[in-house]
């Protein structure tokens, strides 16, 4: 049996052509010829199924030892064809701290269509259990499913997949996470225990920011053709080109994983250095290694977030930037910086941002594969630019307040949070 990397590279043939090339074609074809009135091919109409598609299915499958794959449009319409197998009623228990996007769809879209959405930390395992278990005795049954992110955006806070799938079967409920920041190549869910995997394949399954991807793989016959059968009805399907872009993209992720790795710890002990950041989040620093093998995963991915220490701006730093793109998305191979309490996380209130620690000051970087010290001398710049507009702002305040740029450097060097 090949290994990962190699797996990366070849797939699963679908051996849908014996022209030797190396490459599975991309078959743009809507609909397929049938070979008589009774027949019942493999492919009749391109919404059902495509050979392209399949190709890519296949793999993300493989990959993640899952028993069926299956692509969409965009991570969002992963998330929903999932989320369609409930019933109005059933209540799914989700992580508090999540992609905007995925806040968005449960609590306004799902939440009119009938589920019931509560929020719970998913580091807490107690608390999580008795959110999954109900209160049978008040009326509260059961959760039916549990949805959470194996490294939480944007605090990258790490989850143990293994525990919260053995509670959730405890109490008969699917586990459903988000494995995108992570890909099969740092951790596979199913073989803890989850039952069903998502990736918004948007960002390091694809990773070149020029193709929007959901992929989803499940443990289970069952729960394959009830998600099968939401693919096909909802018709939110990964078009040809597009599933071809996305498996161009997974031949190099172990390569890009590696790279995006080493930039983003380097980045990481830059940051813990600086005496303009008070807080740093990177789950692969040397002092979290532990707690990250613990919980199944081979390493800390390529994203990370900090917070400015109180009196800087944090647009002051993100629009001076210059290698950095200020952008949303990540996972590509361009650096990328964003303000999640303007950008990816607008979606919360502001309260139930900070509820969960996403505060006004905190940034969110997605590290590429550049070299890592222009991106750490861009950074540097951006601060000193920071810093200079935190010093005009005192001067024009009156001459009896405290210079606040000087508190903000002794103050840092004193006491940061590190």
């Amino acid at each position: 049996m090949a290994r990962f990397n190699t797996q990366l590279v070849h797939g699963l043939p679908v051996n849908d052509n014996n022209t030797g090339a190396v490459n599975p074609p991309i078959y743009n074809s809507t609909t397929y010829a049938f070979e008589s009135v009774n027949a019942m091919p493999r492919y009749d109409y391109a919404r059902s199924g495509n050979p392209t598609r399949d190709f890519l299915e296949r793999q993300i499958a493989q990959l993640e030892h899952g028993t069926r794959g299956f692509a969409f449009a965009s991570g969002l319409a992963a998330i929903h064809a999932v989320l369609a197998i409930f019933q109005p009623g059933d209540r799914i228990i989700v992580g508090d701290n999540i992609y905007g996007g995925s806040y968005s769809q449960f609590n306004e879209f799902f939440t009119r269509w009938g589920l019931k959405i509560e929020s719970v930390d998913a580091q807490d395992l107690t608390a999580l259990e008795a959110a999954i278990k109900g209160d049978q005795n008040n009326g509260i049954a059961p959760a039916k499913a549990v949805y959470f992110e194996t490294l939480t955006n944007p605090l990258l806070k790490v989850n143990d997949a293994h525990a919260i799938a053995e509670i959730a079967h405890a109490y008969g409920a699917l586990a459903i996470v988000d494995n995108t920041f992570v890909t099969p190549y740092l951790q596979q869910p199913l073989d803890l225990g989850v039952d069903v995997v998502i990736h918004s394949a948007t960002k390091y399954l694809a990773g070149h920011s020029e193709v929007n991807a959901g992929l989803v793989v499940v443990r289970r016959d069952d729960l394959a053709n009830r998600i099968y059968f939401n693919q096909n009805r909802l018709g939110g399907v990964l078009a040809p080109a597009e599933c071809d872009a996305v498996r161009r993209g997974i031949q190099t992720l172990a390569l890009r994983m590696e790279r995006q790795q080493e930039n983003t710890l380097a980045i990481a002990q830059y940051l813990l250095a600086h005496p303009l950041v008070r807080t740093v989040h990177y789950p692969g620093l040397p002092s979290a290694s532990e707690d990250l093998a613990a919980k199944g995963l081979k390493g800390g991915g390529g994203v990370l977030s900090f917070e400015v220490v109180p009196g800087v701006d944090p647009a002051d730093v993100l629009d001076n930037l210059h290698l950095f793109h200020l952008a949303v998305s990540l996972g590509a191979v361009e650096s990328l910086a964003e303000l999640p309490c303007r950008m990816t996380h607008f979606e919360l209130p502001r309260e139930e941002r900070l509820k969960i620690g996403i505060s006004d000051e905190l940034i969110r970087l997605s590290v590429g594969i550049e070299d890592a010290a222009d991106l750490i001398e861009d950074l540097g710049q951006a601060f000193e630019v920071a810093y200079e507009a935190l010093e005009r702002s005192n001067r024009v305040a009156s001459d009896g307040i405290t210079n606040v740029a000087d508190d903000v450097l002794t103050v840092a060097n004193d006491s940061c949070v590190r």
